[in-house]
């Protein structure tokens, strides 16, 4: 079963170098974090994961791992992470650190002494083929760069080799069967690097590339989830509170099977999630859901969502979230109306909702050069936006020292801005949380009901316990046949009314009722 306290949690992720910058240096770091949980938690978000704090050459932004058990210089010491944990706790918080599981940097102490010619404890903790002319067909290799005769196997970038948690569906001699001492101690060494960080306060681990452990493995990733269980079996045993949300997109196989508490709904090109705030192309087309003029339909989402969370509902958490890191920031083409229903409707759902660091404020996706493996993402990455003081409040430095430059549009949306406006994003995001927050049905997760979610309509309607969700996000007035007769209204982005047995939604309105 999954921990206790996530039935309450809202998570609010921290790219760390681009949040806020205590020391002036421009760079983010961990006392900047600090200095802004106050903020956070004002927020209504009472939990945070943070991306990849580790020791990294950064050549994909810390998810190329150097030192597991040692934090990057870029965001302070141990001891400031230590101290982060603690004033987070202080104020009812939990964090979460990112796990980078699938693979290290090539400049791992591991990976290096795997390279050597002699055979020695790390050899077979990479995945390597016996001899330099044998090349693996399907996946990733490198060849010609270590003393070792053979190739060995990338999980994503070239930087990043993979780990060794052996093949499920062995072709060749060099692929290692899944309980192979080898890969049993590279799982081993994942538990204790989480025992490692457990031990210093953090509260669980967002879990990068989950699915990607096991090789050739079957298409529900049977072996990859036995591994999961017996690393999470492992570490739970001695943290029963410690939680784990994977980046998998497969809560059947994720949550069902591997033991994770939590699994994500991710932004992939086509599928549910990405029809409702990212359905464009390069032509300027945007059909996302949530665009008032859109032709799409809330069934375009639900199809894909309902068959998965029904099947995990009473294991674990299928969660939404506004973006992330690797996401077009959600303001990209959505204005700031349909942004308070998208994230109205995202944060009313089941599951564990994750608001990434200045959705809640509308921050732009920027068109920049690529930073640190970031590419086309590098434009979600840019600075918190604080104030309209020097480098939006992000940090004291030079502007041509940041680590991305900040939004230098006239209309660069801010904290300070939002939160003078009584209308804002930031004020809405706020309300909507304080009302999930008050109400005892958003804290249970299986009581999703579809009430109204027809093709011929837009609007729709759904239930959690005694609460009724209304959404009309058109840009024409819509009746639902939802009786609202007896209810209190909550919330309100717009309005709606009721009619005899139906009611009649303004255009682009979203309402939270108590029945």
């Amino acid at each position: 079963m999954a921990a206790e306290w996530l039935k309450r949690a809202v998570f609010y992720e921290i790219y760390p170098q681009s949040f806020m910058d205590a020391d002036g240096d421009g760079i983010g770091d961990f006392n900047g974090i600090t200095e802004k949980l106050d903020y956070i938690r004002e927020l209504g978000c009472n939990a945070i994961w943070m991306n990849p704090c580790f020791d990294s050459p950064f050549r994909d932004a810390g998810y190329d791992v150097r030192d597991y058990k040692k934090v990057a210089a870029r965001y302070g010491t141990t001891e400031d992470l230590k101290r982060l944990f603690e004033e987070a706790h202080a104020r009812g918080m939990h964090i979460f650190l990112d796990l980078v599981p699938g693979h290290t940097s090539e400049e791992h102490r591991w990976f290096v002494e795997s390279g050597r010619k002699e055979h020695n404890e790390y050899s077979d903790r990479y995945i390597w083929t016996d001899n330099w002319m044998e090349r693996p067909e399907g996946i990733g290799y490198i060849a010609g760069e270590k003393e070792r005769d053979g190739v060995y196997i990338t999980n994503f970038f070239k930087c990043q080799p993979a780990l060794n948690y052996g093949f499920l569906n062995r072709t060749a001699d060099w692929q290692k069967p899944i309980d192979h001492p080898a890969c049993l101690a590279t799982r081993a060494a994942m538990a204790d690097v989480m025992r490692c960080w457990l031990d210093l306060g953090c509260d669980g681990f967002r879990v990068d590339m989950a699915d990607s452990l096991v090789k050739n493995d079957d298409e529900i990733k049977s072996g990859t989830c036995e591994v999961w269980r017996d690393i999470i079996g492992q570490v739970k045993k001695d943290y029963p509170d410690m939680a784990l949300v994977s980046e998998w997109n497969n809560p059947v196989s994720a949550i069902g099977r591997a033991g994770f508490d939590m699994d994500f709904f991710l932004d992939w090109t086509g599928n549910g999630y990405n029809l409702l705030m990212r359905d464009y192309d390069g032509t300027g087309r945007d059909d996302s859901f949530f665009k008032k003029d859109s032709a799409r339909h809330i069934t375009d989402f639900l199809d894909e969502y309902l068959p998965k969370y029904e099947a995990v509902k009473a294991q674990g958490f299928y969660c939404l979230i506004t973006g992330n890191h690797d996401t077009t920031r959600a303001a990209y083409n959505l204005d700031e109306r349909e942004l308070k229903l998208a994230y109205s409707f995202l944060l009313t759902m089941p599951g564990v909702p994750f608001i990434y660091y200045g959705d809640e404020i509308g921050m732009k996706y920027q068109v920049l050069p690529t930073k640190e493996g970031g590419y086309t993402r590098t434009g979600s990455r840019t600075p918190m936006q604080w104030d309209d003081s020097v480098n939006h409040g992000f940090s004291k430095a030079d502007p041509s020292a940041l680590y991305l430059p900040t939004d230098q549009s006239a209309d660069a949306p801010t904290v300070r801005a939002q939160q003078e406006r009584p209308d804002s994003l930031c004020r809405t995001v706020k309300e909507l949380l304080r009302v999930r927050r008050e109400q005892e049905a958003f804290a249970v997760h299986d009581n999703l009901k579809i009430l109204a979610a027809r093709q011929e309509e837009r609007s729709f309607a759904y239930e959690r316990g005694n609460l009724l969700m209304l959404c009309n996000p058109s840009g024409r007035e819509e009746r639902l046949a939802v009786d609202l007769s007896g209810t209190e209204r909550l919330y309100a982005v717009g309005s709606c009314r009721p009619d005899g047995s139906s009611c009649v939604l303004e255009a682009q309105s979203f309402a939270i009722c108590r029945k």
